[in-house]
């Protein structure tokens, strides 16, 4: 199933993430990652939810590995909260979409 949120590489990642006016999700994955499979209905489900206050994007960490070690992803899957272009938040591993929702409640009005 193919996700409803966009995969970014290096020629779109700075304006989609850094550049963008709302709080962005960045789900860095993997194809082999059990963990990164089960937490794609989450952050889908997410991403329906909060369409046009939060952005949710996926980058994945083998094709696009600059941009992994460029923010120090160590594991997968990683989710790095972005707002105005800075990192606000940082969770490794499976969660909830609760605590997601926690990361970027403050810059999502």
């Amino acid at each position: 199933m193919a996700r409803s949120f966009d995969q970014l590489d290096e020629t779109n990642f700075d304006a989609r993430v850094l550049g963008s006016s709302v709080p962005v999700l960045v789900d860095f994955t993997a194809t082999w990652c059990p963990p990164c499979r089960a937490l794609e209905p989450v952050l889908e489900s997410l991403a329906r939810e909060q369409a046009g206050k939060v952005s949710v994007v996926a980058v994945d960490g083998d094709a696009t590995p600059s941009i992994s070690n460029r923010f120090r992803v160590k594991a997968f899957p990683t989710i790095v909260a972005f707002a105005g272009g800075k990192e606000i938040g940082r969770i490794v591993g499976l969660t909830s979409k609760e605590k997601l929702l926690r990361m970027v409640a403050p810059q999502s009005g």
